[in-house]
């Protein structure tokens, strides 16, 4: 510690002095070696004036790696500031591992002071070909250590430029006493200047707080313009450092923004003759290298007047020249104007505004806007266009993601030309923006009504609450529709609603599709199988509850494959299908309707028990004749089978035969289907359309039992048919199997019934049989 008072001390009157001397060591760097070594220190003293010049690295030749300190001193004179940049840097290291040369940066020194060095800042070590950023003093001085052991230092290793800069521009306001870095800007001594964190355009000191006060006279706003934004990014809510910005004369002002990262376009406003901006940064490790900011402020008595929103019921944006927002109160109404309502609106002002409707677990309302009073004026020369000012309608929420250039109506003109202009607009969804930019044109503005409606138009029974959730109870009606809310027209956007089906004890639901259409951008539903991995944007599922409140899934869809028909058992308490719809693109939905009937036997109308048998077939009524439409009087002709093997063993089911309506991908099973229960848990297999003959429908059940339900709706007109062959497997027993089938082992009499138990395998008959 002596050798260090010592250098400091010495450096600081040879400083003082003018004089450029030469020192071997800096003060936080080790003890100098006792081996005489050539000095190599720089300092670079401000006479006063704009001045600048280079420096570079000291040309040392060291054979015997002795460890080598070079200490470079910039000294700005009073009311002036350093500030140091490099413009090639090449020291052996890679970060952090800077062990034998690097640079070590101190810009944040009071003095030069004996001490000053060991307890100022530290600006960060340095080493590899990237350079240190631009460095500008805090005070008057930076310092720059460069340490090395190689046997040889080029003067290229690095090479900087210095320059001493006016210190004025940072004082941006009336300096607070005893503080580092707070002004007081006062409209009475300037009206618009610059802003500048403490060190710009050089990375910024840590552990500091800077504030800001902006005081304006009566009547005025400020405006904040930041051209350039750059500070440390921990995360959206900035918990390192920030920048924040009061709307009011202190910190317990309301907030407009904290901010942090790299800003474009950060324009603010004043709502009236103060404002507070504080700048904070975490005391911490010198890794990061951000420069701050730089902006422009204004204070202005021109910027737009709030009165014509708060006295409208509407909610001012803070931070905005005229920006609000109108949240719904619940199927309200109100009115909203251009800015200096009832005179003519201010030239060159862009105003925009959120309406938002209810849109949450138990609301969901759209925006109706119709215009009492409409005069924006054209620009003669393009009458056919709003090239001057004009209003832009958004519909379907764009400025979510800030598409603001997808507008679905832009308005201009006068409505004394046309009382039917502009037509009233209605939101698709819960929320409308409009956008209003007065241009150089003068005109005498708008007034519109809004008003928040609630937009489900499903029938049925809705919830007490208002969500989209509604019921159908057999003791109301015993037949009737629902459909996807809004039909025929788009459902909405985050949207789930559910539809329940409640049957009396005695009775059975059956529930057709007559219209389908749920966005599916990606979607593969190929095998016929509807589960959760099938539809991942919007779709629609179904279950059967239970009386006991448990639910059976029976199969999620969406894009054009319409559900076939559905059907609750005998004993259960109905149906319920639910839609689910994600933020972004939307479809027409779907229309259904439902029929409570008397209960059938398990078994439905036919189909049966099957067990105890190695083998066997099950095919569709009347096959190999076409299967019929059920009576007129029924919804629906059902038939149930139940296969079931001996306990450890497995069934597997070949279809040699199907042509049932519909498509499995292009349309759907609308008017028939054939569910297959096979896998557990799990959905149904969900089969209709035709089967190739080179086609393999073949199946192979997790259990020793399987179901299958062929269910024919009232709309059906009919088709050929389906036969499938059953039959009871082993599965991985390890015993010899002379008969397999993709990993199924038949039985040993099997070849002998002539039936095609395994897709792919030719019937024939051995000569034992």
């Amino acid at each position: 510690m002596i050798w260090l008072w010592y250098n400091i001390s010495t450096l600081t009157r040879a400083v003082l002095a003018g004089e450029t001397t030469e020192f071997s060591s800096l003060a936080s760097l080790a003890e100098p070696s006792p081996t005489k070594l050539p000095k190599c220190d720089r300092t670079f003293v401000s006479r006063g004036g704009a001045n600048n010049g280079t420096f570079h690295a000291p040309e040392l030749f060291n054979p015997n790696n002795q460890s080598r300190q070079c200490l470079y001193t910039f000294l700005a004179a009073p009311g002036q500031r350093v500030l140091v940049e490099f413009r090639t840097f090449d020291l052996r290291g890679k970060p952090p591992e800077c062990m034998h040369e690097y640079m070590d940066i101190y810009s944040e020194m009071a003095s030069l002071e004996a001490g000053e060095l060991v307890n100022s800042a530290f600006g960060g070590r340095f080493c590899g070909p990237i350079p240190p950023r631009r460095r500008v003093s805090l005070h008057r001085a930076v310092a720059l250590a460069f340490f090395t052991d190689h046997t040889y230092t080029p003067p290229t290793l690095f090479v900087g430029t210095y320059r001493f800069i006016n210190a004025s521009e940072f004082e941006v306001g009336t300096p607070v006493p005893n503080t580092m870095c707070s002004f007081i800007i006062e409209v009475s001594k300037r009206r618009t200047g610059l802003l500048l964190s403490p060190t710009y355009p050089g990375v910024y000191p840590k552990d500091i707080t800077c504030n800001y006060q902006f005081i304006g006279q009566a009547g005025q706003r400020i405006r904040l313009e930041f051209r350039d934004f750059d500070l440390f990014f921990g995360g959206p809510h900035c918990p390192f450092d920030w920048v924040r910005v009061y709307d009011g004369p202190d910190n317990s002002s309301a907030v407009i923004g904290t901010y942090c990262g790299q800003q474009r376009n950060l324009v603010l406003y004043s709502s009236d003759d103060r404002l507070l901006v504080t700048f904070f940064t975490l005391p911490r490790s010198a890794k990061t290298q951000n420069r701050g900011f730089k902006g422009i402020f204004e204070f202005s008595e021109s910027f737009v007047k709030l009165d014509f929103i708060g006295k409208h019921d509407a909610e001012h944006i803070r931070g905005s020249e005229c920006d609000q927002k109108i949240l719904s109160k619940k199927e309200s109404t109100g009115f909203v104007y251009h800015p200096n309502y009832p005179f003519p609106y201010i030239q060159k002002v862009v105003c925009r505004y959120f309406i938002y409707g209810m849109q949450d677990s138990q609301n969901l309302e759209r925006v109706r806007l119709e215009f009492q009073n409409f005069s924006i004026p054209k620009n003669q020369t393009q009458p056919d266009s709003c090239s001057d000012g004009y209003l832009k309608v958004y519909l379907r929420g764009q400025e979510a993601t800030d598409s603001y250039d997808k507008h679905d109506a832009e308005l201009c003109g006068e409505a004394s030309l046309d009382p039917l202009y502009p037509p009233p607009l209605l939101s698709d969804g819960p929320r409308l923006v409009m956008v209003f930019s007065s241009g150089e044109l003068q005109g005498r503005g708008f007034k519109a009504k809004y008003t928040f409606e609630t937009e489900y138009r499903v029938p049925g029974t809705a919830a007490p609450g208002g969500e989209c959730a509604f019921t159908y109870r057999s003791e109301a009606k015993k037949r009737g529709d629902f459909n996807s809310p809004r039909y025929p027209s788009n459902y909405p956007s985050r949207t789930n609603c559910t539809y329940t089906l409640v049957a009396t004890p005695n009775e059975q639901v059956t529930v057709v599709f007559d219209h389908f259409k749920v966005r599916a951008d990606s979607w593969n539903a190929t095998a016929g199988l509807y589960g959760g991995a099938t539809c991942s944007e919007d779709w629609v599922e179904a279950w059967w509850t239970g009386r006991e409140g448990s639910r059976v899934p029976l199969g999620r869809w969406c894009g054009a494959a319409t559900p076939g028909p559905l059907q609750s058992p005998r004993g259960a308490l109905g149906l319920l299908i639910a839609l689910h719809t994600d933020s972004d693109s939307v479809a027409s939905g779907f229309k259904a309707r439902y029929v409570f009937e008397p209960a059938k036997s398990i078994f439905g109308d036919c189909g049966g028990n099957v067990s105890g048998s190695a083998w066997g077939v099950v095919s569709s009524p009347r096959y190999p004749l076409p299967y019929e439409a059920p009576l007129r009087s029924n919804a629906s002709r059902v038939c149930n089978w139940f296969i079931t093997a001996r306990p450890g063993r497995r069934l597997l089911i070949n279809f040699d035969h199907f042509a049932v309506e519909g498509h499995l991908t292009e349309r759907g099973c609308p008017a028939a289907v054939l569910r297959l229960w096979y896998e557990s848990p799990g959905p149904p297999l969900e089969l209709c359309g035709e089967k190739a003959p080179a086609d393999r429908w073949q199946y192979l059940s997790s259990s020793n039992s399987i179901r299958l339900s062929f269910i024919i709706a009232d709309k059906s007109v009919g088709a050929g048919g389906w036969s499938a062959v059953w039959t009871e497997v082993t599965v991985g027993a390890g015993e010899e199997c002379p008969a397999a089938c993709g990993g199924a082992c038949l039985p040993p009499r099997a070849a002998c019934s002539g039936l095609q138990h395994c897709a792919g395998m030719p019937v024939t008959r051995p000569a034992h049989c």
